[in-house]
């Protein structure tokens, strides 16, 4: 904590600047958006922010006390906002509250002042964001509405009932890391998909490989693939997306890895790393040979916020982790190879979740978990290319074929620095 009675006094006035920064800055946008009306701006929300501080600093004890206090004056000036102005949204409100813990943050430690800095950042990012995110509510059907529901509410109620420990009925699963890294991987797509529905469906054929790359590239992929039997002139553009989408895959495991297991990041960052930038370089010169007026009306994205599918992904990586415990002990990393091929052919993620939990377990080396990730990536590469030979043309398949070929062989070449 910041001892005002003996820290540097440049340190205390450093921590108050900080706090007046903060409530400035979201003030002025409180302002500038004329969300706070006549209710609070851009010199309410310094004091509110100083008011926080001072108070951390000297009186830490009351500060419960003095943000309680706070509630009678913000009441009564939101009630005479609500009846001037004829608006009762409890946004500013709580940002004023939310700005006064800002300031105690500011004053109480080196740490408290970064989390401010984030937290005071976000904030005045998410008031600014108001049309986009009511614009992106308004986009969302009720069915998928009630999916995304039903799955948090699954996820936050199912996670923590969990034993977070192995189970013999489960042959040694950990029910809780399952079922986290479901959510995790569920996630990410979430991410990709939320920011497919606010840039919209005209949002250009690059983002539609990028955002359908993290939701499902293999969707993407058949999607793609189909729209070139109707008109094979597009194979060009096609040929763009479903790159864009594969090559999107290997980022995306490379952040798996950094969450699972961040010591294997940089062995694996090598290789997939230099799959994605040879995979970004040909992409960009398939984009360039595409010309402005190929476009290709790309298919909207799905709600990974969806319960069948969460589960069946669970099931599978339960299965994957289980085969490749058995095949390493059984067969070594042979064994571990060839479950990350098969394993691959369906899904990616799963064996990458699953060999970084290995690795940090010591039961594989960094080698061999490199190794295995690559095998899997590549596997999943190879079903793409199967793909787009079966649903799609014989251009796009040629086409796909030499681009993700390029691919893959940078990776083994990379794999074996």
């Amino acid at each position: 904590m910041v001892d005002p009675t003996t820290a540097p006094l440049f340190g205390v006035v450093l921590h108050l600047a900080l706090a007046f920064g903060l409530g400035a800055l979201i003030g002025l946008e409180r302002e500038q958006s004329k969300s706070g009306g006549t209710f609070a701006g851009s010199r309410t929300f310094p004091l509110l922010a100083l008011y926080g501080a001072l108070v951390q600093a000297f009186f830490p004890d009351a500060l419960a006390i003095a943000i309680a206090a706070l509630v009678v004056p913000l009441t009564v000036a939101y009630v005479g906002k609500v009846v001037s102005e004829g608006d009762i949204g409890l946004t500013t409100l709580l940002a004023a509250l939310v700005t006064v813990l800002l300031g105690a943050l500011s004053m109480h430690s080196d740490r408290g002042a970064i989390v401010a800095i984030v937290v005071g950042g976000s904030v005045t990012i998410l008031l600014s964001v108001k049309d986009p995110i009511h614009e992106f509510a308004d986009r969302i059907e009720e069915r998928e509405r009630r999916a995304s529901a039903k799955f948090i509410l699954v996820a936050l109620v199912v996670l923590p009932a969990l034993p977070d420990r192995s189970v013999d009925m489960l042959h040694g699963l950990n029910p809780r890391f399952v079922w986290l890294m479901v959510v995790f991987v569920t996630g990410l797509g979430f991410v990709a998909y939320v920011l497919g529905r606010i840039v919209g469906p005209e949002r250009g054929i690059a983002l539609t490989g990028i955002l359908g790359g993290f939701v499902s590239s293999t969707a993407t992929t058949v999607s793609m693939a189909g729209k070139t039997i109707g008109n094979e002139t597009l194979y060009h553009v096609c040929g763009f997306a479903v790159v864009t989408a594969s090559i999107v895959m290997f980022p995306r495991a490379l952040v798996e890895v950094a969450v699972v297991n961040p010591r294997l990041a940089p062995s694996v960052a090598l290789p997939l790393g230099g799959m994605t930038v040879v995979g970004a370089i040909a992409a960009a010169a398939l984009y360039w040979w595409t010309t402005a007026e190929q476009t290709v009306e790309p298919d909207r994205l799905k709600n990974p916020f969806r319960l069948r599918p969460a589960l069946l992904f669970g099931a599978v990586f339960a299965v994957v982790l289980l085969v490749s415990e058995y095949a390493t002990e059984w067969f070594g990393s042979s064994g571990l190879y060839a479950t990350a091929f098969f394993s691959g052919l369906a899904d990616v993620d799963a064996m990458t979740i699953t060999v970084s939990q290995l690795a940090s377990q010591g039961a594989v080396s960094t080698p061999v978990a490199t190794t295995a990730i690559v095998i899997a990536a590549i596997a999943n590469t190879l079903v793409k290319v199967a793909l787009v030979w079966i649903l799609g043309t014989r251009r796009l398949g040629t086409l796909v074929s030499a681009v993700l070929g390029v691919v893959i062989v940078s990776g083994l070449v990379f794999l074996a620095l």
